[in-house]
């Protein structure tokens, strides 16, 4: 089927396939990559090197290719490639900011106002919720939930089948910057497959979250829970999940 452009998109790429609708006032680059039915609405903007899979659906104001800019306040160094993969099937909620140097697996939604850094890569059959940070070098397995206005720290991983409740903060220097940037010292979580973690939860850095463990509301979890466990208080504490025993 034919393509419906609008006259007052800009189009700098030939690179669009078949039954493509793009609204006016959207703007793609040259070098992005444009599959079979897309729809592109209004006022998004997607830079060159972007690779939009089919059937994917992008709403008004979306930014996809943002490159990171440091300032001199900045003492990580800005380290990207100019490129987004987002796969076949995915939504992309309006005023979501996708950095270059990004790739987002097949079936994912990523929901109004996200904000998804360089360096990270999010599976398939996710949810990113409304307001949601994916900080920089941030890996997420799949089918992963990650709900409303939740933080997650830099070099952080998560791991398959992971809820995430909305709130949820993390962290990855415990310094809190007194040191600089050092790599190997600002680390984020890991999440293991399975985890639940409630509403409000904080996580510190470094900590290890095993497989089918449960942070509670609410918790401050400060070492790391084993498989299985459920943490709760502050500190968090630790007692047998009985889901999983």
């Amino acid at each position: 089927m034919d393509s419906m452009i609008s006259p007052l998109a800009v189009i700098e790429t030939d690179q669009i396939g078949d039954n493509v609708v793009i609204r006016e006032y959207a703007i793609v680059r040259g070098g992005a990559v444009i599959g079979n039915n897309v729809v592109i609405h209004p006022f998004v903007i997607i830079e060159g090197g972007v690779k939009i899979g089919d059937d994917v659906e992008i709403f008004p104001a979306a930014y996809i290719g943002k490159p990171p800019r440091g300032v001199g306040a900045m003492t990580r160094p800005m380290n990207f490639t100019a490129k987004i993969d987002v796969g076949n099937g995915c939504v992309i909620g309006p005023n979501a900011v996708i950095y270059y140097d990004v790739e987002i697996g097949p079936q994912t939604l990523i929901s109004d106002g996200a904000s998804i850094r360089e360096q990270s890569k999010i599976g398939s059959r996710c949810i990113i919720g409304r307001y949601v940070t994916v900080n920089y070098a941030t890996l997420i397995g799949n089918n992963v939930k990650v709900q409303d206005h939740t933080w997650l720290a830099g070099n952080m991983r998560i791991g398959d089948r992971v809820f995430i409740s909305g709130g949820v903060t993390t962290a990855n220097d415990n310094l809190m910057g007194a040191s600089g940037y050092v790599e190997e010292d600002i680390v984020g979580p890991t999440i293991g497959n399975g985890v639940r973690i409630g509403a409000g939860a904080i996580i510190l850095p470094k900590v290890v979250v095993e497989d089918n463990a449960l942070i509670g509301a609410g918790a401050v979890v400060t070492k790391d829970v084993p498989a299985g466990q459920t943490a709760k208080g502050i500190p968090a504490r630790f007692t047998m999940n009985k889901d999983a025993a």
